[in-house]
C-alpha cells in the first residue's frame, strides 16, 4: 500500500502547485487547456520517422515549467513513470521494421529504431505537457475549462468525484493495511482469504464514508457545480498566450527546424 500512498501524495502535490501566483497560474484555464491540446495534437500528428522534428516541441513544457517556477525534479519523476509503458509500446518496432533509414559512418539505423525512439519522445512530451498543465491549473480548473468548452456537466462532475475519491480510497486503504500489519505476526493473516476480506471491508467503509461526504455536501448547498480558486476570464494575456503558442506549434509542425539548421550548417561548410 505504501507505493499507492506515495503516488497519491505526488498527485496531490501537483494539485497543490496550482495554487501559485505566477503569470502562467493566473491565466484562464481555458487558454492553458486549449494550448495543451493543440500541443498534443501537433506532436501526435508528426510522422513516425520524424524524430528530429519533435525536438523543438520540448520548448513548451520547459518554458511553462520555468515561467511558473515549478520544481523540475517533481516533473521529471512523473515522466520516469511513463517511460516503461512507452518502451513496451514500441518494443517490437526494431524487429518488425528493419528497413535502413539512416547511416552514421559504419552504423546503419533501421526505421524501427527511429520509430521506437519517436514513441518514447512523444510520450515524454505529451505526458510532460499534461503534468505541467495540472501543476499550473489544478484538476478543478481543468474540469471547469472542459465544462466551458461544452463537455456535459455530469461527465465533468463525475471526473472530479473520481479524482477526489481516489484520495478517500487511498486514505481508508492505508489505515486498514496499517491496522492489519499491527495485528499480524510471523506472516499470519496475509493469505488470499485475508486480502479478500480486506477488500470487501474497504468497499463497505469507503461506501459509508462517501455517503457521509455527500450528505455534508448537500447540507452546504452543493448543486452539482464545483468552484475553482480563481474565476478566470479571457483577456489580452490569454489571447496572446494562445495565439503565440499555437503559431509556434504550426511552425514546428510545418517546418522541420533541426533538419533546416543541419542543411544550413552543412551547406555553409561545404
Amino acid at each position: 500500500m505504501a507505493p499507492l500512498e506515495s503516488a497519491l501524495r505526488e498527485l496531490n502535490r501537483l494539485d497543490l502547485l496550482a495554487g501559485g501566483n505566477s503569470a502562467v497560474h493566473r491565466l484562464d484555464p481555458r487558454a492553458k487547456v486549449f494550448v495543451t491540446l493543440a500541443f498534443i495534437v501537433a506532436v501526435v500528428s508528426l510522422g513516425r520517422y520524424e524524430l528530429a522534428a519533435l525536438v523543438p516541441f520540448a520548448i513548451f513544457p520547459v518554458a511553462l515549467t520555468a515561467s511558473a517556477g515549478l520544481p523540475a525534479t517533481a516533473i521529471l519523476r512523473k515522466l520516469l513513470v511513463v517511460l516503461p509503458f512507452a518502451v513496451v509500446v514500441g518494443l517490437f518496432n526494431p524487429l518488425l521494421d528493419r528497413h535502413p533509414l539512416l547511416t552514421l559512418g559504419p552504423l546503419v539505423i533501421s526505421g524501427g529504431w527511429i520509430s521506437f525512439l519517436s514513441i518514447i519522445v512523444r510520450s515524454v512530451l505529451t505526458v510532460g505537457a499534461a503534468v505541467v498543465l495540472v501543476a499550473v491549473t489544478g484538476f478543478s480548473g481543468i474540469c471547469m475549462a472542459l465544462e466551458r468548452f461544452g463537455v456535459p456537466r455530469p461527465f465533468v462532475v463525475q471526473l472530479l468525484f473520481l479524482y477526489r475519491y481516489l484520495f478517500v480510497l487511498g486514505d481508508e486503504g492505508g489505515r486498514m493495511v496499517r491496522a492489519r500489519e499491527l495485528r499480524t505476526f510471523s506472516g499470519r493473516g496475509r493469505g488470499l482469504r485475508a486480502y479478500s476480506a480486506l477488500v470487501g471491508s474497504l468497499l463497505l467503509r469507503t461506501w459509508d464514508r462517501a455517503e457521509r461526504i455527500h450528505m455534508a455536501m448537500l447540507s452546504r448547498g452543493f448543486n452539482g457545480q464545483f468552484h475553482v480558486r480563481r474565476e478566470g476570464r479571457i483577456g489580452r494575456a490569454e489571447l496572446i498566450f494562445t495565439a503565440g503558442w499555437c503559431a509556434l506549434f504550426v511552425l514546428f509542425r510545418l517546418v522541420n527546424i533541426p533538419h533546416l539548421l543541419g542543411v544550413l550548417i552543412t551547406g555553409g561548410y561545404s
